[in-house]
C-alpha cells in the first residue's frame, strides 16, 4: 500500500497495483487505511527495537566472551 500525495487535494492510494482517489472513497474505507497505516508504523518501530536488542545482545556476547578468555 502507498499513498501518493503529490496533489494534496486528490490523494491517491494505490493498492495491489491499483489507484483509488481518497476522497472519493467511504469513510469506513478511510478507517481501514488510517488502521492499516498505524499498523505499518508500528511494524517499523518495532522491526527497529529487535534489531537494537540483537545489537545488544551481540555487544553483551562479546563482553562476556572477553571476561572469560582469562579464566580456564
Amino acid at each position: 500500500m502507498s499513498e501518493n500525495t503529490n496533489d494534496s487535494a486528490n490523494p491517491v492510494l494505490t493498492f495491489e497495483g491499483k489507484k483509488y482517489l481518497i476522497n472519493e472513497l467511504s469513510n469506513d474505507i478511510k478507517e481501514s487505511i488510517k488502521g492499516l497505516q498505524i499498523a505499518e508504523t508500528q511494524l517499523r518501530m518495532y522491526e527497529d527495537t529487535l534489531k537494537l536488542i540483537s545489537i545488544s545482545r551481540n555487544s553483551l556476547a562479546n563482553q562476556l566472551k572477553e571476561k572469560l578468555k582469562n579464566i580456564k
